[in-house]
Order: structure tokens, then sequence, then C-alpha cells
């Protein structure tokens, strides 16, 4: 029997996923990297590290079934991210990825030199800092040394196949839409952007559709990931596209969440939708638009989800082992829906939907000293939850109507985190069986490439969910009030982040 391999490089590891031509997991393995901060507000990543982390994760889902036979490697990304490489294809600096915001000035000016309404018209979203249009205009003017031997400009996981397959190099219409250089409505880069930018279109990598096969495993590649060499490589797509395939969420009656490092909210599209107001983003899906199929999707987006419990257990508790997450959860399973009286704004990395600010701070308010760690935690929770409901009420204004909420990502595996989802939006809430959804979507578009299956009738069979969680109209009250704060601690204190933010250099 033949397998397909799926590979998700996250922001904080990369994922590989073994299925069999039913979706059924044979194998599954991952490896983390850290985020490396060299100044409070650059976020950067080594592609070196990703690759390794690769050859870990790939080993390790290979090692629950020996000599399986890998019939398609696909493939799927963080978003927005910026891999630089000279004419001899060496990297010329760390990867930036999405939470960096030292481009702040730049996507001010890019937005000017556009106009914020022809920018949105042309990507279908506004500009955000971490955005890779941003990224390479802040190393023309900060970096101009560095600029001076560009020759190629990749997304994070364009990177990984040009490791696995080499040249030429690619890149698909769901990923590139991120870049805010590609027309969202031609699903190619847009020349008044590249003009506008500097830019030469040839170090950019060709768009092709998600399920293109793009070249086969070489000999060096295929030695150090464990498998035989000419396996065909599809193009993949960008994390949040290919969990969206991957949910089975085809139509506006479902809304995805995904709590991982950020928040996703996702509602599929048949067509460009923009918000005007740019508090959202429309980009491209996984899927042609074809017969049907939607070929874009809206999506409001948050900086700070499981990355705020991630800093709360690495920076505050200091704790190790595997069962962290399992016991910090377990601690606030016991405290009472308000987290008695502690709120948490959790912009830890800045905020986009709504408020697409990189200036916003995380805070706690109603701090008091009958608090404990378990309050801290399911005031987290809690504020994670508010963060994605005020993004929500974005898609909501624009005529979402959702029936049910899919909940994925690695947040999704708490129960806590799915009872707290449910209350807040008050809609019931599947959690997907299989939370990395990514890693699976990028398998589904590897089957497509070889022709086993359509991606859509596979996601369809293949996305499995757990029990429904309901929620309770009366803690969805009290959760309204509490959101009311949230909301009016955000607006009181924007002012004063801007000043703190000088202090922070």
């Amino acid at each position: 029997m033949a397998y397909l391999l799926g590979i998700d490089l996250g922001t904080s590891s990369v994922k590989a996923l073994l299925v069999d031509s039913e979706g059924h997991t044979v194998g599954s393995g991952s490896a983390e990297y850290p985020i490396l901060r060299p100044q409070p507000d650059h976020a950067e990543q080594d592609p070196e590290a990703w690759w390794q982390a690769t050859i870990v994760a790939v080993r390790q889902a290979l090692a629950h079934l020996p000599g399986a036979t890998v019939a398609a490697i696909g493939l799927s990304g963080q978003m927005h991210g910026t891999v630089l490489l000279d004419k001899d294809g060496q990297l010329i600096t760390p990867a930036v990825i999405w939470p960096d915001r030292r481009s702040y000035a730049q996507v001010q000016e890019i937005t000017a030199t556009i106009g914020a309404q022809r920018l949105i018209e042309i990507t279908g979203s506004p500009i955000a800092t971490g955005f890779q249009a941003a990224t390479l205009r802040w190393m023309q003017q900060e970096r101009p040394h560095l600029w001076q031997q560009v020759r190629h400009i990749l997304l994070p996981k364009d990177y990984l196949r040009w490791r696995m397959v080499g040249t030429p190099f690619y890149t698909d219409p769901s990923d590139a839409a991120g870049t805010l250089l590609l027309d969202a409505h031609k699903r190619d880069w847009s020349p008044v952007l590249l003009e506008a930018l500097g830019l030469q279109a040839e170090w950019l990598p060709q768009v092709q559709p998600s399920s293109a096969i793009h070249g086969a495993l070489t000999d060096p590649a295929a030695e150090q990931l464990g498998l035989p060499s000419g396996i065909p490589v599809v193009i993949g797509a960008a994390d949040t596209a290919s969990s969206a395939l991957a949910s089975g969420a085809f139509d506006p009656r479902t809304l995805l969440l995904t709590i991982s490092t950020g928040g996703q909210l996702v509602l599929p599209s048949n067509a460009v939708r923009v918000d005007r107001h740019g508090r959202i983003h429309t980009f491209c899906s996984a899927l042609e638009p074809a017969a049907g199929q939607a070929g874009w999707y809206q999506m409001a987006a948050t900086l700070n989800a499981g990355v705020a419990l991630r800093w709360l257990r690495d920076q505050v508790f200091e704790m190790q082992g595997s069962d962290a997450y399992t016991q910090m959860s377990t601690w606030a399973q016991d405290v009472p829906l308000g987290a008695r009286g502690l709120l948490f704004l959790p912009y830890l990395s800045g905020e986009r939907s709504p408020h697409m600010d990189p200036i916003a701070r995380g805070m706690f308010l109603g701090l008091s000293a009958h608090h404990s760690r378990a309050e801290m935690v399911r005031a987290v929770m809690e504020g994670v939850a508010f963060s994605c409901y005020d993004a929500y009420q974005v898609l909501v204004e624009m005529g979402a109507q959702p029936g049910r909420i899919i909940m994925a990502g690695g947040g999704a595996r708490s129960s806590l985190w799915q009872h707290i989802v449910a209350d807040v939006f008050n809609l019931p809430v599947h959690r997907l069986a299989i939370a990395e959804q990514s890693a699976l979507g990028a398998a589904i578009l590897a089957g497509a490439g070889i022709g086993w299956h359509s991606p859509t009738v596979a996601a369809s069979q293949w996305a499995a969910c757990d029990a429904l969680v309901e929620p309770d109209r009366q803690n969805h009250a009290a959760y309204l009030e509490l959101i009311q704060i949230f909301r009016s601690a955000y607006r009181k204190h924007r002012d004063d982040f801007q000043i703190l933010s000088r202090y922070s250099l």
C-alpha cells in the first residue's frame, strides 16, 4: 500500500503526517524551533532550523510504519514570511516571519503610495507588519547592503520545497496572496505593486495551483529525510488555506476557528469580497475557482492565541515537560467563568483583526492578591476567545451567519477552551478529530496532485469531528458583559500603548 506525506511548517514547529488513501493517519512526527528576537519588535527564524526539524519530524512519522511507500509529498506553511537568497541560493539573512513588527513605517508608506482602498481592491487585504511586501520595503531601506545581494524571494514552505526538489522556484495563490504582492482577482503577481516597490518579477517564484506537482525528491534530500528519491512533491498551500481544506468547511454556514500560535477565523467565498475598512483579509484558497469551488476565503486573523498560553508557560511559570499545557488546563478547569475578576488582553505581538494595531500590548486587568496561576490561565484562555470574537464581529457585519464552529489547531485539544469558545460565540463547536489539519490538507493536495482524488471529495470524506459542544446561553450573557470591559480596556489604553512602545526599544 502507498501513502501520502503531508508536512506543515508552523510558527512553533513542523508537523509531518503519514496517511493512507482513505485519510487514516498511520504515522506522525513533530519538531520545534524557536522564534528569534534580536530586537523587541523583531521576529525571525533560521530556515536551516526549519529543514533540520523537517528531517526529524518526517523520520518520526516514517518510524511508525517502517518501509512504507510514499506516493507523494504535500506542503503547508506559515504565511507572510520572507526568505531571501542570493544568486548562489545562499541565505542572506534569517527569515523574517509574520509576528515581526519592525516594518510599521513601511506599512504606512506602502498604504499611502498605493492608496488604502486601491490596495485592498487589488490584493483583497490591507497590509500589515510582517507581510512580505512590508518586510521587503524595510530591507530595501534599512539593510541596503543585504538587499543588493537578493536574487530570490521565497515564502517559508517554498523554501522547504526548494530544499527537497531544487529549482525552479514556485509558489501557489493562497500563500502568494499573503505577501500583499498578488492580484487576488487574477491570482498572479500584481505589476502595479511590483513597480511601486521596485521589485523584479524574476526574483519571485512562479504562481501555480496548490495541487500542481513541482519536481521530485532529490537524492541528497531523500537521504536526509529517510525516503527514496524521485517521490513527486506538490506545491502545497498556506497553512490557513490548507487547514480550511482539511476541515471540510466549504460553505459559509461553517466558521473555521483555528487556535494555534495565532488565531484565524475563516469563511469560504466564491468571489473576492473585501472589507473596505481594512479589518479583515480576503485571500485565495487552496482550490481553483472552477466548478463551484470556493476559490477565496475571508479571514479575520488575531496575532496572539496559543502563543499567549505559551508565553505564560515559558516566561511566567517557567514550566517544562510535555504535560505542561494539560496541567495548566486542569488548573483553569476549576476556576469559574470570569477568572474571579481577572481579564487578559492577549495583544503580546500587536493585533490584526479588528484593530490592525501593531503597537497594541497585552495586559492583565483586575489582578488581585487572591489570584493564582489557575486564574491567570483561565483569563488567558478567555482573553484569546474574546479577541477572536472581536474579529468575528467584522465577519458578522459583512453578512456572516454561520450555524456552527469547527475548532482546530493545538488549542482545540483543550476541552475547556472548546466550552469557552462555544459560550463566547453562542454557537455549537465541533473539534476536528485531527488537530494538525494543515498537515492533513497538505496530504490531500499531494493526493490530488497525483490523481488519487478530488481535493474537495477527499476533504469532505476525511474531515472527522469529535462530539459536539453546545453553548450555555447564561454563560454567553455573562461573557457579553466581560467582552464590553475587554473592548473598553483596549480603547482606553490605545494611546498609552503608543507611549509605552518607546520604552521597549
